[in-house]
C-alpha cells in the first residue's frame, strides 16, 4: 500500500476528532497484515485524564475485530508540525503491534518515517515479566 493512501486515511479521519477542550485535532490510520485500515480519532472528555489518542483508538478497533498482526501507522494532527504519539501510544502499540513503521506528517504530507523502536528505545515487554 502506498504511503501516501495512508496518510490521507489518517488525514480523513481526524476530521472526526472531538476535540472541543484543546482544539488539537489527530487522526491515524493503521495498516494490518492483511491490507485492512483501521483509522482511529482523538476523543476528549471533560476530565482530561480520560481522553484517548487516535492512534489508540485505531488500535484498539483492530484488535477488537480479531487482527493481530500490523505494517505501519499513519498519524496526521491540525498543525503544520509532525505530531510523535505520546508515551501512552508507544507503549501501546509496542506491546499489540510491535515494531511497526510510523509516518508522521506534515501539512497531509508524509514527512517522516520510522520504526517504533527509534520511538520507544528499550521498550518494556512481556518478556521482561517474570514467568
Amino acid at each position: 500500500m502506498p504511503i501516501n493512501q495512508l496518510v490521507h486515511k489518517a488525514c480523513q479521519a481526524r476530521e472526526n476528532a472531538y476535540a472541543p477542550y484543546s482544539r488539537f485535532r489527530v487522526g491515524a490510520a493503521l495498516l494490518s497484515a492483511n491490507g485492512v485500515i483501521y483509522t482511529g480519532c482523538n476523543i476528549e472528555t471533560s476530565s482530561l485524564g480520560l481522553t484517548i489518542c487516535a492512534e489508540r483508538v485505531a488500535l484498539v478497533k483492530a484488535i477488537s475485530e480479531g487482527q493481530s498482526a500490523f505494517h505501519a501507522i499513519a498519524i496526521a494532527s491540525s498543525t503544520r508540525k509532525i505530531c510523535m504519539p505520546c508515551g501512552a501510544c508507544r507503549q501501546m502499540l509496542w506491546d499489540l503491534a510491535g515494531n511497526i513503521d510510523i509516518i508522521l506528517t506534515e501539512e497531509d504530507q508524509p514527512a517522516k518515517q520510522m520504526k517504533l523502536a527509534d520511538l520507544l528505545p528499550h521498550a518494556f515487554n512481556r518478556q521482561d515479566l517474570p514467568e
